[in-house]
């Protein structure tokens, strides 16, 4: 049995979660010593499709052609697509007949959480749906002695310095707007928003907001995934305030740094998480500049620690013998 890694619109991911999660796969596949190609002219008896693309839909189709087994990636919902680039609530409803035309050439479809399954089971696909997270590289995320150095001399942080950071696209989905709100209620505390989203694709609204933007808030822009451990390790506090999601991968990496992390409390992570236990959980902005202040004084007690088990349960290597095992009765079916 050989697995194909479809790569063909990588380069069209590669700075997004779904770029991180095809890297994932093929660890994954490498740990546990699973015959895998990214050469889509290699011979296989299994594709993995990530992309929406037409480029990787018109690949699925003619691997179905072939007799191939087709495991398509649910990393995409109507509902996470709304309030993310200009135009988006507009074409909601196009995007999601889309994405079922799509997730539709799998054999079966795998998706990162119970509550993305249940979003795509609503859609009445008719095909076997598997929850499996898109896993952690626990290795990447333990930094080293000077990550924290490296990361406040690089922004100009005195090692007093209260920081708090943010992980993703400048999208009014990811809560951008609200980490700025929140920056001005917190002005004796610093802000950091890593991420780079092509402002023709920005809406007014958000533009508006980044301009008028605080002086304790610094747009660092897109970083690679080594400079980001360092601002994991380095910073205090890590503040994903996103409204939608199917898993949030960047919540995993902050796990895995070991960093306190503070989130907006949305559906997705009603069952997943108990604030106070693995994280802590806000809903208005009030709420989040309340906990924030009792986090970075101290009063809060910390839960790095079941936070950390919960992404060991979610290492790639433990993802690739799930992988292994849906493999195996994909092909014997």
């Amino acid at each position: 049995m050989k697995i194909l890694i479809y790569k063909g619109d990588y380069d069209l991911v590669k700075k997004s979660g779904v770029g991180q999660a095809i890297i994932h796969q093929e660890k994954a596949l490498r740990l546990n010593n699973i015959d895998y190609t990214t050469d889509e002219n290699d011979e296989y008896d299994v594709v993995h499709i990530n992309t929406i693309m037409s480029k990787s839909k018109k690949f699925a189709k003619k691997a179905k052609a072939k007799g191939k087994k087709v495991i398509y990636y649910g990393h995409s919902t109507m509902e996470d697509f709304r309030d993310s680039f200009r135009g988006a609530n507009l074409v909601s409803k196009f995007f999601k007949k889309w994405i079922i035309s799509c997730y539709n050439l799998g054999d079966i479809i795998i998706t990162p959480t119970i509550y993305s399954k249940n979003i795509l089971e609503g859609y009445n696909i008719d095909k076997r749906i598997y929850s499996l997270s898109n896993g952690i590289d626990l290795d990447k995320f333990k930094g080293s002695k000077d990550s924290r150095k490296k990361f406040r001399e690089k922004y100009n942080l005195n090692e007093d310095d209260k920081v708090i950071i943010s992980v993703g696209h400048l999208i009014k989905r990811k809560g951008i707007d609200d980490f700025i709100k929140i920056a001005k209620m917190l002005p004796d505390y610093k802000f950091i928003w890593f991420g780079y989203t092509n402002p023709k694709l920005l809406t007014h609204e958000i533009k508006k907001s980044i301009k008028n933007r605080p002086d304790n808030v610094i747009m660092a822009g897109f970083v690679d995934q080594h400079e980001l451990v360092d601002c994991y390790i380095g910073s205090d506090l890590f503040l994903f305030m996103t409204h939608e999601e199917t898993e949030g991968i960047v919540l995993l990496e902050a796990f895995a740094s070991k960093i306190q992390v503070l989130i907006r409390d949305i559906k997705i992570y009603e069952d997943m998480f108990t604030d106070g236990i693995n994280l802590y959980k806000a809903k208005t902005n009030e709420e989040f500049a309340n906990t924030i202040n009792e986090i970075l004084k101290g009063n809060k007690k910390t839960t790095i620690n079941k936070a950390y088990e919960y992404v060991q349960q979610r290492s790639i290597e433990n993802i690739g013998k799930k992988l292994n095992n849906i493999y195996k009765r994909l092909c014997i079916n």
